[in-house]
């Protein structure tokens, strides 16, 4: 009979001690500048915490497990015993389950702390989501990107226009400039 206990557990209803981390990572680029987010809510829905770090030049899944830890580090910082995690990253979610086996030697050592953090916690779930369910971690990443680029958050405004055109496939701004990881709408001029 095996000593080791198991990582991964179930809720008990009515359990006061759960908490649900959103975890997400970017990089714009990959590598490129990245940085995680954590949006963190007790069992009612109501927001205990958000996290987010600029990381420097990472890849996106760096980012990804990034998030990860800021969360199980907040839950065992803060004497919350139980955690879920939910991520919008398939291979965050399956790695940590050990549905997929871990070949990165970037991600080994993020992986392996991971995994001793969880088992610091009476109980731990991970779970998949697709990214609109992941919306306010998604939004505390890209500000740490931001803050870390020297852009900050809705420094062009949505509706900006900027007049250009295209040659060969790509678009020439016939003044002003862009930061980079914004997304542009071309509209033909009539």
């Amino acid at each position: 009979m095996s000593s080791a206990r198991n990582l991964f557990s179930s809720p008990e209803l009515g359990n006061p001690g759960w908490i649900t981390a959103f975890c997400d990572g970017g990089s714009r680029g990959n590598p490129g500048p990245a940085g995680y987010g954590v949006y963190i809510q007790d069992e009612n829905g109501a927001k205990i915490a958000e996290l987010n770090e600029f990381l420097g030049r990472k890849t996106n899944n760096f980012a990804e497990y990034s998030g990860l830890l800021a969360a199980l580090d907040y839950a065992l910082a803060n004497g919350h015993s139980h955690l879920k995690a939910i991520a919008d990253s398939e291979l965050l979610v399956k790695q940590i389950k050990g549905q997929y086996r871990v070949n990165s030697p970037e991600l080994r050592p993020l992986y392996e702390e991971a995994r001793r953090r969880i088992a610091r916690l009476k109980g731990f779930q991970i779970q998949h989501v697709l990214r609109e369910k992941n919306r306010r971690a998604d939004q505390l990443a890209n500000e740490a990107m931001d803050r870390g680029t020297g852009r900050s958050s809705g420094s062009v405004p949505k509706s900006q226009t900027l007049r250009g055109f295209v040659k060969g496939g790509v678009v020439h701004l016939l003044e002003g400039e862009l930061p980079d990881g914004v997304f542009v709408k071309v509209v033909r001029e009539s």
